[in-house]
């Protein structure tokens, strides 16, 4: 068998998932480069190749669809890309580049849920086994971590939308894969539980022969206080039915990072939750139909009034602006006159 190893890190953003590249990376596992560099979001880093992030921005664009997009037909828009040749030969061609100077390599973004299909046909070309590390954080938590943070144009109820959306996504993606779920608080309370067993589930070379002084750093560079926002449902203002359905979503993917959790009982509500939120998400858009054909036609309206409105005053010349009941009895030589004197004065 070959020893090449892809180590997928995945899940929504604030999830943990930069503290469990960088703890696989601090063991010896290889973080392409150059990696995107830290700032106040994320002071101890991404652990992300820079690489794959300009992919998968390219790529999001290109399908139009969002980081966290609650759209449940956003995976088949994103989804078409993973087939594509060109995309896929574009892929292969750098991943192995990467395996060719290191055997265990560890991709990490959040904006990789929507491609897992690509990457996993890609490190199949390169025979390279996949694994996948789903990382698992309360949605309250992940909210709050997102609105303190990020973009503020996300409402609470966009946001914990979007986190549903793309966790059952994930899980259903990863199905039949090699894969761990890890509690990002169980990350923060010992982290050698989790993470050990992920090097013997994946016969992580790096982790199963780490050395003290890499031991040593990892828990230099694990802090607890990195769990900086600890919010509950009384802290996110969302409907009641999303709000149910989120927080049995989050007790069926917690379950899966137990001891044998990850079972077909767990898969089938999974499935279950999946296509509740696909209706839940059907009916709000028909509710808000009319407010869209609204805002397709004040868009429409906007983009034909530049073109209606003709020159802007200040572009028009003198001649034109005199009115046409005053240019009507001037001889027409004489407005030719008009226009080249005019001219020549500017």
């Amino acid at each position: 068998m070959s020893s090449r190893r892809v180590v997928y890190v995945v899940g929504s953003g604030r999830s943990g998932t930069s503290t469990m590249s960088g703890t696989l990376q601090t063991l010896g596992l290889h973080v392409p480069q150059p990696e995107v560099a830290a700032d106040a979001t994320n002071p101890k880093g991404f652990g992300e190749p820079q690489w794959v992030v300009d992919l998968h921005t390219e790529l999001l664009a290109r399908s139009n669809v969002q980081v966290s997009d609650a759209r449940p037909r956003a995976w088949l828009d994103a989804g078409r890309l993973s087939g594509d040749h060109a995309t896929r030969e574009r892929v292969t061609a750098w991943l192995e580049s990467q395996l060719a100077e290191h055997d265990e390599l560890v991709v990490k973004d959040p904006r990789a849920a929507w491609f897992l299909g690509l990457w996993r046909a890609c490190a199949d070309r390169c025979d390279a086994t996949s694994s996948y590390i789903t990382m698992l954080r309360p949605v309250t938590e992940v909210v709050g971590s997102k609105k303190q943070y990020y973009d503020q144009r996300q409402g609470d109820v966009t946001r914990t939308a979007a986190w549903v959306n793309m966790m059952l996504h994930t899980e259903r993606a990863t199905r039949g894969e090699q894969r761990r779920f890890v509690r990002y608080a169980d990350l923060l309370a010992d982290w050698t539980q989790p993470v050990f067993a992920i090097g013997e589930a994946f016969d992580l070379h790096a982790v199963k022969t780490a050395m003290a002084n890499d031991i040593a750093q990892v828990h230099k560079f694990i802090d607890p206080s990195l769990r900086r926002v600890t919010l509950t449902w009384d802290d996110v203002q969302v409907p009641v039915a999303l709000r149910e359905l989120a927080q049995e979503t989050w007790e069926v993917l917690d379950g899966l990072a137990d001891e044998g959790g990850d079972t077909a009982k767990a898969h089938e509500a999974s499935d279950q939750l999946r296509v509740a939120y696909g209706e839940m998400y059907a009916d709000a858009e028909a509710f808000a139909h009319s407010t869209t054909l609204a805002q397709r036609r004040t868009a429409a309206a906007e983009a034909r009034r530049p073109a209606q409105a003709g020159p802007a005053e200040g572009t028009r010349s003198v001649a034109d602006r005199v009115p046409h009941s005053v240019r009507a009895i001037v001889p027409e030589g004489a407005r030719r006159g008009l226009r080249k004197a005019l001219r020549r004065e500017r």
